[in-house]
């Protein structure tokens, strides 16, 4: 308890001192940086505004209320991250939630880590500490690797080491974007699941999209029940080939008929297939005849 009292005194220190102008700390070499940065420090809440590069858009209302009352009874136990912009002005990084259930009590401060990071760095923070701590859903995820793609121009390989994530899962999270958007909807309210997304995916006509999502909706299919719908229509889409005949190589005439049925002395039957298979039928009439015809075979 002493040294919880001893860090929150420590903290408000910090915060006056921040709000000296003479102190003004505007990068990492100033004076006093090293005891303001990776510090925890009671900022206003007023000085600090929302990160444009916030991947998170959906905030659920009774989830804010029931953290907003946690915090009421034992105040904020993980301290939010941001980047000093101006004097005594600052940006969120990371815990928009916290601050946003904060203000929800009316909190005047709140415990603050301080970083100084430039628009690049504060978009990879955000989003790295956005997808480690909360739980984001795929399409906020995948919109922020875009972000990463489109903005800060990193390839996959490279977000994958910025981020910590292999490259065939931010592979996969961005395949997502190209879903139709009410699919992209569906997911993000969670009417079908990432997994049912990725099935989806691999069918490039939009309606044909809807049609199986609607499907998923109202007949509540799971994952390996779409996979297979879908891959039933892909299916559906293979040309049919024709089965050709096999023309036999070769026939038998009567003549030749003819001539084994002379050899061994009795009605020979011949039968072939269309394949060019086919058997010999040699009758015998006793025991006798057998033996006649085996004697023609060995002659």
């Amino acid at each position: 308890m002493a040294k919880a009292i001893q860090k929150q005194a420590l903290g408000r220190g910090l915060s006056a001192l921040l709000k000296d102008p003479e102190n003004d700390i505007k990068s990492i070499g100033d004076k006093n940086a090293d005891k303001v940065v990776g510090n925890i420090i009671e900022l206003d809440i007023d000085s600090i505004e929302i990160n444009p590069f916030q991947p998170r858009t959906n905030f659920n209302e009774d989830s804010l209320q029931e953290l907003a009352s946690s915090i009421k009874e034992l105040g904020v136990i993980q301290p939010i991250t941001v980047r000093k912009l101006d004097f005594n002005k600052y940006q969120l990084i990371s815990g928009e939630r916290r601050l946003r259930a904060s203000k929800l009590i009316g909190l005047a401060s709140i415990p603050s880590y301080i970083r100084i990071a430039n628009d690049n760095e504060s978009l990879i923070m955000a989003l790295v500490e956005n997808i480690q701590r909360h739980d984001l859903d795929p399409i906020e995820i995948a919109l922020s690797y875009q972000r990463l793609i489109d903005e800060i121009q990193l390839t996959q390989e490279q977000m994958s080491d910025r981020v910590g994530k292999k490259r065939s899962t931010i592979a996969n999270y961005l395949r997502l974007l190209k879903l139709d958007p009410i699919i992209q909807t569906g997911i993000r309210d969670g009417f079908i699941s990432m997994g049912h997304g990725r099935a989806i995916i691999n069918v490039d006509n939009q309606d044909i999209q809807t049609d199986i999502y609607q499907k998923i909706v109202s007949q509540n299919l799971s994952v390996r029940e779409t996979e297979a719908l879908v891959k039933n229509y892909q299916e559906s889409l293979k040309p049919v080939v024709a089965k050709t005949n096999k023309s036999v190589s070769f026939t038998i005439d009567e003549n030749q008929k003819k001539e084994f049925t002379d050899f061994f002395g009795t009605k020979i039957d011949v039968k072939m297939a269309r394949n060019g298979k086919g058997k010999i039928t040699i009758p015998f009439h006793s025991e006798e005849d057998f033996k006649r015809i085996i004697k023609l075979i060995k002659s």
